[in-house]
């Protein structure tokens, strides 16, 4: 998330302390609750779901105040989405529960994209915090570092968007919030486009930087990025495969996510460059 990676103190704990740090320092640590959360809820279970995604945000927030890490915007932000819903489930009326068990999800969706764009509009973006656990502080007002998390915050609300709209469409003109597309393949799939955009998107940062100092390096072509995406076809067509959907459809979905992905990794071995722009 950052146009340069340096290693940073932290407190004590040997190995599982450095690989704790690790994981807190990733943004889908602090979207943890919220992926438990749309897991989990379902009809009869809102209270339930409510309570483990608070649970895991406060243990979240715990850990990383133990561990010296100053709390993130997302860790706020879980706690008191999270703590508000499970207090508002309690004390609802029935007509009220019943309205949620529909739309929770909507909900919790449409939060993710207010809280990414929120921070955009304070110019905070989300994932600048994480950024700074791996980052020197003399690069935290660097434009290059900022407009990193920018783009990628850019991303992810994007990703939410397109979930919220899914969902709505599942609920509202399906009527089916258990839908396969509307309800886990299209609500999925943005995330893990943008989980893997936020590893590549900064590398290549770093690499043009160097390339503009003189340096010799490789620069990750958008290849990089699709042949981390491009897998993810595979599994879809698995998962229709075993739903009852057009077999064709599946199988159609693995072909492509084979093909595609063989034909980038190629291309991405047979075309990076390596001291010049690709």
């Amino acid at each position: 998330m950052h146009p340069q990676t340096s290693a940073t103190t932290s407190p004590s704990g040997g190995r599982a302390g450095a690989l704790l740090d690790m994981a807190l320092a990733n943004p889908l640590v602090g979207l943890a609750p919220w992926i438990v959360y749309s897991l989990v809820e379902g009809n009869g279970r809102l209270e339930e779901s409510a309570a483990i995604a608070l649970g895991l945000a406060l243990a979240i927030l715990m850990a990383g105040w133990l561990r010296g890490s100053k709390p993130k915007l997302l860790e706020y932000s879980d706690v008191i989405f999270f703590g508000a819903l499970a207090v508002f489930v309690a004390v609802a009326s029935d007509d009220t529960h019943t309205w949620l068990e529909r739309w929770s999800g909507e909900v919790a969706n449409i939060a993710l994209v207010a809280i990414a764009l929120g921070s955009i509009a304070l110019r905070q973006p989300f994932t600048l915090a994480y950024a700074k656990e791996s980052a020197p502080r003399e690069l935290w007002s660097n434009p290059v570092f900022l407009r990193t998390n920018y783009v990628i915050t850019w991303a992810w609300a994007i990703a939410f968007g397109i979930e919220a709209a899914s969902g709505f469409y599942g609920d509202l003109v399906l009527d089916d919030s258990n839908n396969i597309w509307t309800g886990w393949i299209i609500q999925t799939f943005p995330l893990i486009v943008a989980a893997q955009f936020t590893l590549w998107y900064p590398q290549r940062v770093r690499a043009l930087g160097a390339l503009e100092r003189g340096e010799t390096v490789r620069v990750p072509p958008l290849g990089d990025f699709l042949a981390q995406v491009t897998p993810w076809l595979t599994v879809i067509g698995i998962i229709v495969l075993s739903m009852d959907e057009p077999w064709w459809l599946g199988v159609g979905f693995i072909v492509v996510g084979v093909g595609l992905t063989k034909q980038l990794k190629q291309a991405a071995d047979a075309g990076a460059t390596v001291g010049g722009r690709d």
